[in-house]
């Protein structure tokens, strides 16, 4: 932990001088400079034109969205309807940056879950400003795909058709066969071995329109990004359905119907928020296989790249170990924390009693926690979820003044000393907040100073400067006994 006591919290417009002054703050604090560019970039640009990946089932969509990224992101498995939601991810080619949409297998006369992923594959569709439909060329058109064609040419936007699994010379002859769709030239593909991407990427990028000119001079950061994390099935994507007020992602009573982290900015309480639905974390993800276990590794992914996690526990059923390790996933990760009881409105009374005992019993380790009862389902108390979020948030950036800090150390050794073991008592000699985000402490000390002490210190430090929502993170730096150097030698 860096002892420096970093100066200046407030990062306003960036000109030359002062993003030069940011880098070097950034460096000074051990930031990759690369990502804070990156932050500043985005936050500099206007919106980006969106490029839609649509397709039947298993015709590699997520494949080829990880290969347009640069990275494996999305959830990719050999076998239909992995993909469920519309998942955005941000790419570059060529100095263009644009918005590339992961869609799920669209088919004609499904019922169930299947009409919903094909329902969200449609409102991409129409959010896009440009679309790539890949066809399956080994297989070749089929009935379906003849049904996507006549789905992007309702839609009227620019069409790029790619022919994928071309994998060398012999495959050329199957992509030829979809000139049929009557979609112009199938660009021959390999989203796997990556043949042919570059062409194919040219050919979207002469659809897309160009993104807006970048500039510096608007605040850092943008929307805050909240995670929304749970067991499965505790209503998480109901949740934010319901604060998006349309059917943003899919939602079903199969548990684990989520698998891709999907974002949206919502307009809540007069402020844009960024809300990210997860894949359900399951117990044991060790021994989970296939796209649930990498969806849980995007879910522990998507927390770590959020400010406040949201994490949603079924109200009608007991507190479990699996809720308990959630939320230490998400206090270790040091998110400020949002605990929302979901379908309160199915609870009765005597429900409501136990409920309130096993939060005493099974959470007493979190009663700093901003606590909402909500509805997903109805949308009751949802107003309360912002203000819950927006307390979070503030004890998440709060930071102390040096001098105030060591005054009411000073207070506690007093007041309250460490109690003495083997002759000694340890003594807190003087303290800094070495950050904040969430708020982190180094304490210097004349000795050891034990675990219960800390939590002490801990709970005063919240009850005389707030801190609600957020966890606090206390070091001990031991003074080395003098002449101890000398000795050594």
């Amino acid at each position: 932990m860096n002892d420096q006591i970093p100066t200046g919290d407030e990062h306003g417009a960036l000109g030359d001088a002062e993003y030069a002054e940011f880098m070097e703050l950034a460096a000074e604090e051990g930031f990759d400079l690369e990502e804070v560019e990156g932050d500043i970039a985005a936050a500099g640009h206007g919106p980006l034109p969106v490029l839609a990946v649509i397709g039947r089932p298993n015709v590699g969509k997520s494949t080829l969205v990880n290969r347009i990224i640069g990275r494996r992101e999305a959830v990719v498995e050999d076998r239909p309807g992995v993909t469920r939601d519309r998942v955005t991810y941000e790419a570059d080619w060529n100095g263009r940056r644009f918005k590339v949409v992961d869609t799920g297998g669209w088919e004609q006369d499904v019922l169930g879950i299947d009409a919903s992923v094909a329902m969200q594959a449609e409102f991409a569709i129409e959010a896009a400003d440009a679309v790539v439909f890949v066809v399956d060329a080994k297989v070749g058109a089929t009935d379906t795909d003849e049904a996507v064609v006549k789905l992007l040419r309702r839609a009227g936007k620019p069409v790029v058709l790619v022919a994928n699994k071309v994998d060398g010379q012999s495959g050329e002859a199957d992509a030829a066969m979809l000139w049929s769709l009557g979609l112009g030239e199938p660009h021959p593909i390999s989203a796997l071995h990556g043949r042919g991407t570059g062409d194919m990427l040219d050919a979207a990028l002469e659809a897309l329109p160009e993104a807006p000119a970048q500039t510096f001079g608007t605040a850092v950061g943008g929307p805050r990004r909240i995670a929304l994390i749970g067991r499965p099935n505790v209503g998480k994507s109901s949740l934010l359905n319901k604060l998006a007020r349309e059917e943003r992602v899919v939602v079903n009573e199969l548990a684990g119907t989520t698998r891709d982290p999907v974002d949206e900015l919502i307009e809540l309480g007069g402020k844009t928020w960024k809300f990210v639905d997860t894949a359900g974390i399951r117990r044991r993800v060790h021994l989970v296989e296939g796209a649930d276990y990498y969806a849980s590794l995007r879910t522990a992914a998507a927390v770590e790249k959020a400010e406040v996690a949201v994490v949603l526990i079924d109200a009608g059923e007991s507190i479990s170990v699996q809720d308990q390790r959630i939320i230490t996933m998400a206090v270790e990760a040091g998110r400020a924390l949002v605990i929302a009881y979901n379908k309160w409105d199915n609870l009765d009374e005597e429900r409501r009693f136990y409920l309130e005992r096993e939060i005493e019993r099974d959470l007493v380790q979190i009663p700093w926690a901003m606590r909402v009862n909500v509805s997903a389902r109805t949308g009751r108390h949802m107003d309360k979820l912002v203000p819950a979020i927006e307390t979070a948030l503030a004890g998440w950036e709060t930071r102390i003044p040096t001098g105030r800090l060591n005054a009411f150390l000073g207070e506690i050794v007093s007041s309250h000393p460490h109690p003495i073991r083997g002759g000694k008592q340890p003594r807190i000699l003087f303290g800094t907040q070495a950050g904040t985000k969430p708020p982190r402490f180094v304490l210097f000390a004349s000795g050891f100073l034990e675990a219960g002490y800390r939590r002490f210190v801990e709970r005063r430090l919240r009850e005389e400067f707030g801190f609600e929502g957020t966890p606090i993170h206390i070091s001990v730096r031991v003074r080395e006994k003098r002449g101890t150097k000398n000795k050594k030698k």
